[in-house]
């Protein structure tokens, strides 16, 4: 139960600093501007890694989970409770969010800024990019070590910072179905769920292809 705890506190952090991050700027003039938001969420990724990697790999990102089960580092008999911890850990964020911001209509939710097939096409290829890092510089199902937390942050608050004002920069079905459940804005939450676990599968043969003998690894128990 230790993983599953992780994985949730490490989602609400996630999203309780990030779309809190989008809220706050919101209500305070733009004090902390897109280039903010998006660092913040980049911080915020590095450090759960570094927090909790090893003990439940830190996935906090739904499609992460399913990507490290297809390419075999995962045990599948797992995945249904990360998935259930990472979104009770968003709804909590969210929900603490909403007491806090009664006001804020959309919670930091993402909603496309222009045509559904645009913000599509940008998280398909943004979780592809994010998962395929990840892919290289995790150990088995685990984001740990000295540069992985570094380098995922890093392209976390990238994507977020050139994409963001198109798509949200979402990446992660957690991030955005809880916002929009808990803000009951649900229109587009299909885009940023089925947008990054294709993304994140499509990681999986890029990796074989360009590092066989990173192909599959052991299922891991994260023991």
């Amino acid at each position: 139960m230790n993983r599953y705890l992780a994985e949730a506190l490490g989602t609400f952090m996630l999203v309780f600093c990030g779309t809190g991050a989008i809220i706050i700027n919101d209500v305070s003039n733009q004090a902390i501007t897109h280039v903010g938001i998006a660092l913040t969420f980049g911080l915020i990724v590095m450090a759960v890694i570094y927090a909790v990697g090893d003990v439940s790999g830190a996935h906090i990102n739904s499609a992460v989970t399913i990507a490290f089960w297809v390419s075999g580092r995962f045990d599948g008999k797992q995945v249904p409770g990360y998935l259930f911890a990472q979104l009770l850990g968003g709804l909590a964020a969210s929900g603490l969010l909403r007491i806090l911001f009664w006001d804020q209509a959309t919670l930091g939710g993402t909603e496309p800024a222009g045509p559904w097939w645009q913000s599509f096409i940008l998280e398909i290829v943004l979780t592809w990019i994010l998962m395929f890092v990840i892919l290289n510089v995790s150990s088995g199902a685990k984001e740990k070590g000295i540069m992985a937390g570094a380098a995922i942050g890093a392209v976390v608050a990238l994507e977020a910072m050139f994409a963001g004002p198109i798509c949200g920069a979402s990446m992660n079905p957690a991030r955005s179905l809880a916002p929009a459940i808990v803000s009951g804005r649900l229109l587009y939450s299909w885009i940023y769920v089925v947008a990054p676990i294709l993304g994140a599968l499509l990681a999986v043969p890029t990796l074989r292809a360009t590092r066989p003998e990173m192909t599959r690894e052991k299922p891991s128990g994260l023991d």
